[in-house]
């Protein structure tokens, strides 16, 4: 299990036990992530996290999801096993050979019907989309220089109601610390944005590396 390194780990664990757990598939799709990917395999949503996406996703009643970061695809298996039959999820992705990994085992849990992949910059392919508010879920996972960008294109695209998850928002706990380099200060102002946002109501919650749920108003 993926424990944030800010939650004392015995807590963490015991809240994974309490969680329902990634099938045999997720687990097949984490290892193989790990074996290929090696230490990129950390950027893969904990188990607990993609529980609760697949809880969001049915709660919300979403038909129509965006995905900016895709990855291995686990992430996409859970947002797609919350959709409906006829729903449909947009997974932005750059990376051809990891996403390569993703399409294997969408279709092994037969939800690939469900999902369409575009590769390419997240920015461009949000910027094409037709400027409606049709999105009723979003998952934001990708370079985190880019989250203000995909963030502002989401939400002008989002219903009303819609939601948005956003990832590692604690920065492995190191977000209270203006001094930490990285990702720390961009992620420090994406943050200080969605708290400062009259158009939406936000609740940055301590799960994995910082998850941040967006709800437009």
């Amino acid at each position: 299990m993926k424990a944030a390194n800010f939650i004392d780990i015995a807590v963490a664990e015991y809240a994974a036990s309490h969680t329902d757990p990634p099938d045999d598939l997720l687990l097949g799709l984490a290892e193989e992530t790990l074996r290929i990917t090696g230490g990129n395999a950390g950027m893969q949503i904990a188990p607990e996290q993609g529980t609760l996406l697949t809880m969001l996703v049915q709660l919300t009643g979403a038909r129509q999801a965006v995905e900016a970061g895709t990855f291995t695809g686990y992430s996409s298996i859970c947002i797609a096993r919350g959709l409906p039959s006829d729903g449909h999820l947009l997974a932005c992705d750059v990376s051809d050979e990891w996403t390569s990994i993703a399409r294997r085992y969408w279709d092994k849990a037969g939800v690939a019907g469900k999902i369409e992949l575009r590769l390419g910059p997240a920015a461009e392919t949000l910027r094409a989309l037709p400027r409606e508010e049709w999105i009723d879920f979003a998952f934001i996972d990708a370079d985190k220089a880019g989250y203000p960008v995909y963030y502002e294109e989401i939400l002008v695209r989002l219903a009303p109601g819609g939601l948005i998850a956003v990832d590692n928002t604690l920065q492995h706990g190191k977000i209270t610390d203006a001094s930490n380099g990285g990702n720390v200060p961009g992620m420090r102002a994406f943050n200080d944005l969605v708290a400062g946002d009259s158009r939406v109501t936000s609740v940055l919650l301590p799960i994995a590396d910082g998850l941040t749920l967006v709800r437009k108003n």
